[in-house]
């Protein structure tokens, strides 16, 4: 994708209806489920029509409200899209913070990333203490989550990057066992070295090779979490499915996928966990801030050329907290 795919268009301003409320969007989650909803095909949402604003989750302070579940200064979280504004509702897609929340971490560690990371692996994963995890993207916004809540709950955690200072981040500040470098390692080999007992999680955000390569090396029982498929998101073709798939028949293995919104009533429950282990100085993230709309693309691409280390966010107005 290129710049030349978007269109950066001035719109008059929304009249509200009974029941709605106007969101002056902050900050933009930049998620690479962006790029699914840019195809057409089957997915849990509509793919986005041309000419309709680029759907994606953000963050603002609602400046104008015809809604009872809103007042003006409440700030929230919805599918806001990519513009300066947008119009929410009280229903399944925009939540209200309580007051004095940071809205920048509710893109990222407190919002759905961090739900991702903590569903995924608890609810499909399943680890067990002195289990091995294999994370891939694991500078990513959602990997670098998983790894940590791994090593949270007593799991021995090995990472998969695609630069030797993201593996040196992950494994230095964020406290992974081990990182393979996919791009300059032969990931099989590696992951023979670094589990040589095999892998009985595995959090997968990637598909494609590496999911192969990690299929061959499954242990007995493994696991194997579905969240992501960004290595393939670009293709112009459907690319084959894992050669090595059949070894979840010999291991008993399991592959599943999942979507955090089927876990919506239990958002509380994951924020106030992983606010835990913040405060304990058990888990850290980090974000690359963009600003500005016409910034968008580029942080999307982001994702896909690997120039991130953790979460994608663009800022589009000043930080009210």
């Amino acid at each position: 994708m290129t710049e030349d795919d978007f269109e950066l268009v001035a719109a008059p301003m929304y009249e509200l209806d009974e029941g709605e409320a106007l969101l002056r969007t902050v900050y933009l989650s930049m998620d690479a489920t962006v790029r699914t909803w840019l195809d057409q095909g089957e997915g849990y949402l509509p793919a986005v029509g041309i000419g309709e604003v680029v759907r994606s989750s953000g963050a603002g302070v609602v400046v104008a409200s015809r809604c009872a579940a809103y007042e003006v200064g409440d700030v929230a979280i919805s599918l806001t899209g990519w513009q300066e504004y947008a119009v929410v509702r009280d229903d399944l897609f925009t939540t209200r913070l309580p007051p004095g929340t940071a809205l920048r971490p509710a893109m990222s560690v407190f919002g759905a990333t961090g739900a991702t990371a903590y569903f995924g692996l608890l609810e499909i994963g399943r680890p067990q203490p002195g289990e091995t995890v294999v994370v891939s993207a694991a500078a990513g916004a959602t990997g670098s989550l998983v790894g940590q809540i791994a090593r949270i709950l007593g799991c021995r955690v090995v990472g998969i990057a695609g630069t030797d200072e993201k593996c040196r981040w992950v494994t230095e500040e964020l406290g992974f066992d081990a990182c393979i470098n996919h791009r300059t390692e032969d990931v099989a080999a590696a992951l023979r070295r670094t589990c040589p007992d095999g892998i009985d999680v595995y959090f997968d955000n990637v598909g494609g090779p590496i999911l192969d390569a990690v299929l061959r090396r499954l242990a007995m029982h493994g696991r194997v979490v579905l969240c992501g498929a960004i290595a393939m998101y670009n293709a112009a073709e459907r690319p084959p499915g894992p050669a090595n798939y059949l070894n979840l028949i010999a291991r008993r293995g399991r592959m599943e996928g999942f979507i955090t919104l089927d876990y919506w009533d239990r958002f509380g429950e994951c924020t106030a966990r992983l606010a835990e282990w913040a405060a304990e100085g058990r888990l850290r993230w980090r974000e690359e801030l963009l600003e500005g709309l016409e910034a968008c693309p580029r942080a999307l691409n982001m994702l896909f050329t690997g120039e991130n280390r953790g979460k994608v966010v663009v800022q589009l107005a000043p930080d009210p907290t």
